[in-house]
């Protein structure tokens, strides 16, 4: 899609698009983003999170006033663009963790998501999940207040997003087709990183394992009929889960991702193996300057390692990209059993060609679902065109689980 805003800078007009995509469900308003992007300098970090944070607090602010007046659905839909707003207000701060700003604006999009999912009709139910000694935290979407068993599908981000914004991503899309909708952050992802300090972990079907176990002692939760999507990165972290996870029903990878390894060794000299062996020295002055040279040119390459050291808990751009290598489907993807839909955008930013290498590994019942540019659906996840992503894959996931003639809820 042709880059409306910030055409220098591929990394800020993409965060841009996904707030349009939001839109589709509530989580942005055209007029806002459009305002807001239009008093951000192009490639600066501090600008970006000055006016995305003015933003967020003026619709936080109406919101509140609302409430007060007794204006509930004027609130949460203040309340839940709000969120999106402080969520991306933050996003590029995560090249120093211990900057306080971040903090603040991660908290206060929870606290706006919380205050909107009070609102909501079913309300929306912020869980904690047991996990290793602690919980990860999540929400719980009922489709209405019968407790009946249905059809459940569980989702969680990827690489840099929240369990709040796949409200946008999944969650309100299912609770309109009848769906029990369970949403978690896990290691790595913010929740359990800003409070615990606890980073990704590539074997990720011990984080979705203790996420079962729990919803599936759910009313709600229709445990024949269970459903893993992962997003961005959650691409390659649900399909691994799956692989060893024999509870789940069908996965969705939105979109496919098989091996994050190539999104650092490509600018790398030399052939893998070599760049995987430096990448793992004890030492490489050589490698480090590159790296630096490349976070220097590139803002998508910038951004990436800056939030991967962060996430993965390393304290320089070589460790992050030792890493990544850990992050990969070879030898796993074809122990999946269940179907499996993978999804790919034509124009991806980020995971180019990795959705079509995820299908042709896998052995199970599998789908490849395109989007294009011609649809307006390019981008990675989807993030412009959130209807139609989310139209087609419950489509799928309808068919797959048998719910043909299903009744929607109730608006």
């Amino acid at each position: 899609m042709e880059r409306l805003l910030f055409p220098g800078d591929a990394q800020f007009w993409y965060e841009t698009l996904r707030s349009f995509g939001h839109i589709a469900y509530g989580g942005a308003d055209f007029g806002e983003v459009v305002a807001t992007a239009g008093r951000i300098a192009e490639g600066d970090y501090g600008s970006w999170h000055k006016e995305w944070l003015a933003t967020a607090d003026r619709v936080a602010d109406e919101a509140r006033r609302a409430l007060e007046a007794g204006h509930p659905v004027s609130a949460r839909d203040g309340f839940l663009r709000a969120s999106n707003y402080y969520r991306s207000a933050e996003f590029f701060l995560h090249g120093h963790p211990c900057d306080p700003r971040h903090q603040h604006a991660y908290e206060r999009s929870v606290e706006c998501f919380r205050s909107a999912a009070a609102l909501s009709s079913p309300r929306i139910e912020p869980i904690e999940i047991p996990y290793e000694g602690t919980t990860l935290p999540g929400y719980l979407y009922r489709a209405d207040d019968s407790g009946e068993p249905r059809p459940t599908l569980v989702l969680h981000n990827g690489f840099d997003g929240t369990a709040e914004e796949m409200h946008f991503f999944g969650a309100v899309a299912g609770v309109e087709r009848g769906y029990t909708v369970l949403v978690f952050d896990g290691p790595g992802q913010p929740g359990p990183l800003h409070r615990e300090g606890l980073t990704f972990r590539p074997d990720w079907e011990n984080v979705v394992g203790p996420v079962l176990d729990f919803a599936t002692g759910l009313p709600e939760v229709d445990n024949e009929r269970i459903a893993l999507l992962g997003n961005s990165m959650g691409g390659l972290l649900a399909p691994r889960a799956a692989a060893f996870e024999n509870r789940l029903a069908a996965v969705i990878a939105l979109d496919g991702v098989y091996d994050l390894g190539p999104a650092v060794t490509r600018f790398l000299p030399g052939e893998r193996a070599e760049a995987e062996r430096r990448l793992r020295a004890e030492t490489d002055p050589e490698l480090d300057a590159l790296f630096e040279q490349r976070m220097a040119e590139d803002p998508v390459v910038r951004w990436a390692i800056n939030h991967g050291m962060y996430v993965m808990g390393v304290d320089t751009p070589r460790a992050f990209g030792a890493a990544y290598l850990d992050y990969r489907l070879h030898g796993i993807a074809e122990r999946i059993q269940c179907p499996v839909l993978v999804c790919d955008a034509e124009e991806d930013l980020f995971f180019a060609g990795q959705a079509r290498q995820l299908y042709d590994e896998l052995t199970c019942p599998k789908t490849f679902l395109e989007f294009t540019a011609q649809e307006g659906a390019d981008a990675h996840c989807q993030v412009g065109a959130q209807r139609l992503a989310m139209a087609r894959i419950y489509d799928w996931l309808d068919d797959t689980l048998g719910r043909h003639g299903s009744t929607p809820a109730a608006a």
